[in-house]
This record gives C-alpha cells, structure tokens and sequence, in this order.
C-alpha cells in the first residue's frame, strides 16, 4: 500500500458494496499520474482502478462536411458516466461509453441527427507491466459497444463493434511529468453498416504544482475499410457518431488538446480540455470543450 485512504466514507462505501472483496481498492502507488481526456471512448488509463467519472462535452460541427462541402454546423452536447471495478491487482472491469446527448446541429446533419441516448460500451482491462519503481505501466484490453442506444442519435448501427487496445504510461522528472500512449483496433461485427478504424493516442503533462497538471494530448484516427450502405458524406463520426459511410477508407484526421487538472485530494481530479484538428480533413469536429471529474476508490 502507496498511501493511505483521503475518502474514509468513500472507502467504506467501497467495501459494503464490494461483498467482501470483489472490489479492489485503486492502484494507489501511481497517485502522480493523471488519466487521459483526448478521445475518452478509446484512450484507456493504463493504471488497474476503482472509479467513478462524470464527463461533460460539447462538441462543434464543421460548418462543411467531406470532400462534397456538405451544410453543417450546429453543436452537440454530451453528459456521460464512466466507471471502472479493479477486480483484482491487475484485472478490471471498464465501461467507457454511454450517457445522454442533446443536438443542437445544422445542416444535413439536423436532419440525421437527434437528441437521444448512447450506446453503452464495456470490456476487460489486464495490467501487463508495474514496475513501481522506474513509474513503468503497460496494459492491454478490450471493449465491445452495445447497440442499445438511441436509433434518432445516430447509435444501435449494426450488432455493435469491439475495440482492442494497449496503453502504456512512463513517469518522468521524479513524478513531476508523464507520457501516456494508446493504440487500438476498432471492428464493427457488421462490417457493411460500419467502417473501421485504427487510432493513436498521446498525452504528456508537467505538474507545475502539488495539485495543478498542465497537459497537451493528440489524437490520430486512420480509416482502414468504408461501410457498404449508409450516407457518403466522406465522414465517419469519429467517437460520438455512427455514420456508416460508404466514402471514408484513407481518411486521416488529427486533433490536439490543451489542458488542466486539478487533484484537491489523491484520488480525486477535475480536469477541462479544449480540442481542436490539426489536418484539412475534419471528420465531423470543428472544436470541443471536454469537462470531466473522477473519484476513486
């Protein structure tokens, strides 16, 4: 044990739901790290936690969608729950996607789109590598997306789609700055109704003060495979929307966020990103503002 508990109430919450030990307490000799906020649907922390993070986004559309310059614009606004079970020292249960949109989008897009409920998305997250002392961390996992959201939202495509992943995290500078890195696989079941992709993420930060993180992260998204039927806009929808496109395969786009995080407490962060792309081709994101709080176990 890293540290001692700074939510006794929390803690013991934990332990009556846990049944004796079927929830284990977070990873505590990590504490430093912060968890990624770029694409939040992928970008798995690779720390073995016990979690609970509401997160908050709104997401602006391009005013122009794919090669066609189809009208767009508009925004989205997403409230979302997250949560993690450590069910062992290195095994946990994940759940990264679900949660309530409301659309505010123009266009082409006012006419696909509507306000309505996410899929829901869960899966398995394995510790590979801890090593404690040189801050090293490798995980691997993956997660399936239950198409049981909202028709009108653009979700329930298809029979769902699994993501496979590895994430990995190295401490720096004493603790003071860190690197996190993901890659995943995304296949959809049905490949006729939905694309597939391939990601990278990355995030580095520098803790400027005991509770303060300054961080920066970016996101690249490759389109491997178009959809068979479905809109030919030439965009996807990236991790909100399930487009089905017929026109996407070679797309590429990349985004960068800049950040901060607060930690009042060890197991608690609040943090705010803005997002924005970097290539020509924007998919379906002018900007976003991404809120998010965690508490831990």
């Amino acid at each position: 044990m890293c540290a001692d508990s700074c939510l006794p109430k929390l803690d013991s919450f934990a332990k009556k739901l846990g049944c004796g030990g079927c929830i284990q307490k977070s990873d505590r000799c990590f504490d430093d790290f912060i968890s990624p906020m770029i694409d939040f649907v992928h970008f798995e922390d690779p720390r073995n936690v016990t979690e609970l993070r509401p997160i908050f986004m709104h997401h602006r559309f391009p005013k122009q969608l794919g090669p066609g310059n189809v009208p767009a614009g508009g925004s989205l606004q997403l409230f979302a729950l997250q949560f993690r079970i450590a069910l062992t020292e290195r095994l946990s249960l994940i759940a990264v996607k679900d949660g309530y949109a409301i659309d505010s989008s123009e266009g082409a897009l006012d006419g696909l789109l509507d306000s309505g409920w996410a899929d829901v998305t869960a899966g398995l997250k394995y510790n590979l590598i801890r090593n404690v002392k040189s801050g090293t961390l490798l995980s691997a996992g993956f997660t399936y997306e239950i198409p049981m959201g909202s028709e009108q939202t653009l979700q329930a495509v298809g029979d769902g789609e699994f993501h496979f992943f590895a994430t990995g995290g190295q401490r720096f500078l004493d603790g003071n700055a860190h690197v996190l890195s993901s890659v995943g696989f995304q296949m959809p079941v049905d490949q006729s109704v939905q694309s597939t992709t391939v990601h990278w993420n990355n995030h580095i930060d520098v803790r400027c003060h005991d509770k303060v993180y300054l961080f920066t992260e970016n996101s690249w998204w490759h389109w491997t495979d178009d959809a068979d039927t479905g809109s030919a806009f030439g965009v996807s929808g990236l991790d909100l929307l399930n487009l089905g496109d017929t026109a996407v395969e070679g797309n590429d786009v990349v985004t960068q966020n800049v950040g901060l995080k607060l930690k009042p407490k060890r197991n608690m962060e609040l943090g705010m990103a803005y997002e924005f792309p970097l290539t020509d081709f924007e998919d379906i994101i002018r900007d976003r503002w991404t809120f998010d709080a965690i508490v831990r176990y």
